[in-house]
């Protein structure tokens, strides 16, 4: 009986602990302070939404990778394509195997066809590689968000 009353007193003590170290900070005057700020019921601000280069597939240069690995950028605007589902992929109209030669499109690449648990090649894309926009984004004129010094590879190394 004394265990468990010295059970439940050090829960009681720990809990509230727990309780106090998770109510906002008082001012000097007693007001709840945020840890964002004096202004924090204000809404963020979400960033201008920017406009995808490149129009009509094909009508443009492939965009230059920048990094070794790298999934290529879409080159060209996504915005009017159906939303990618289990029984949809509208990508693979154009750059699956059955079309992209007579689409004049990249092929996707065979990492695409392996089976990620056993490594072997399928038939059909794998469907861990079913998203193609998990990996691969369309190109957009924006500004980096913070500075950087990044120097992207040179062409042709690293590939």
């Amino acid at each position: 009986m004394k265990n468990t009353l010295q059970f439940a007193l050090v829960a009681l003590a720990t809990s509230a602990l727990s309780f106090l170290a998770a109510t906002p900070a008082l001012s000097a005057e007693g007001a709840v302070q945020s840890l964002r700020g004096v202004d924090a019921q204000a809404a963020d601000q979400a960033p201008e939404e920017k406009t995808q280069l490149g129009r009509r597939p094909g009508s443009q240069k492939v965009v230059p990778r920048t990094f070794d690995k790298q999934p290529p950028v879409i080159p060209h605007a996504t915005e009017n394509f159906d939303e990618i589902t289990l029984e949809e992929n509208q990508c693979l109209s154009c750059h699956g195997p059955a079309k992209y030669k007579e689409k004049k499109a990249p092929k996707i690449g065979v990492s695409h066809f392996r089976n990620q648990q056993t490594g072997k090649l399928m038939k059909q894309v794998s469907s861990a590689r079913h998203n193609c926009v998990q990996c691969h984004v369309p190109q957009v004129d924006a500004q980096p968000l913070v500075e950087n010094t990044f120097q992207s590879v040179p062409q042709g190394k690293g590939k």
